[in-house]
This record gives structure tokens, C-alpha cells and sequence, in this order.
């Protein structure tokens, strides 16, 4: 199929809130895709917050640990700006991956984050 929805499955990484504080993601099974990406949407920014979207990986879904820069495209900055659409692919070959957004500093963000998978194993996504 050549549609765009057909060969993708989005799952919820990160609900929409305001986050005042580190916040660890969803796990994201990869297990029968090819390819995992997830877009980190931010809106407002109080008091400077200072916020930080990365990637860790498990094999069991609840031991992580961060993700090597070798496996990581990204097109986010080291600090996230307000009002924005990130990029981050996850290229590891872990059975699980989640979106981490780390405050380093200031009050909080409004953000949300979501993974996409892609290249599945089973077509149509359902």
C-alpha cells in the first residue's frame, strides 16, 4: 500500500500535561516493526523551564537505561523550545524504547509525546 497509514501504529509515549518535573514514558514494545520515531509536541514554557527529550532502552521493559548517541536522529535541541514539533528516531536493536523529557531547570512545560511505529511485521496497522 502506498497510503501513509496503513503501514504505521502510533502509540501514546508521553499524555499531553503540563509537566513540572522528569517524566519517564511509556515503554514501547518495537518487537515486529523496523523502525520506532517519536515526536515530542511543547507548548507553553513557565518560569524558564528547562527541559530535556531523550530516548532509553530495555530489554525487559522495566530495567532502562539511556540509549547511545550512535542509535538516536534527532532534530531536538538540548533545550526544548515552546511551542514545537520535535524528531527523535530510534535506530537500537532493545526489545523496548521510551521517551524520557528530563526538567534540568525552571517550573515546567506543556508537552506530549507520541511513538510511531513503522515498517510492520503485520499490515494493515490496526
Amino acid at each position: 500500500m502506498r497510503d501513509a497509514i496503513s503501514n504505521i501504529e502510533a502509540k501514546a509515549a508521553i499524555a499531553p500535561a503540563v509537566h513540572s518535573a522528569t517524566v519517564n514514558g511509556a515503554g514501547i514494545d518495537t518487537f515486529g516493526c523496523n523502525r520506532l520515531a517519536f515526536i515530542v509536541a511543547t507548548g507553553a514554557i513557565v518560569s524558564s523551564g528547562d527541559f530535556t527529550a531523550s530516548v532509553q532502552e530495555s530489554d525487559d521493559d522495566a530495567t532502562y537505561t539511556d540509549a547511545a548517541a550512535g542509535v538516536i536522529d534527532t532534530d531536538a535541541p538540548a533545550t526544548l523550545e515552546a511551542n514545537s514539533n520535535y524528531r527523535i528516531g530510534y535506530r537500537g536493536f532493545k526489545r523496548y524504547a521510551r521517551l524520557v523529557l528530563t526538567k534540568n531547570g525552571g517550573t515546567s512545560i506543556g508537552a506530549s509525546g507520541t511513538a510511531i511505529k513503522s515498517d510492520l511485521a503485520t499490515r494493515p496497522a490496526s
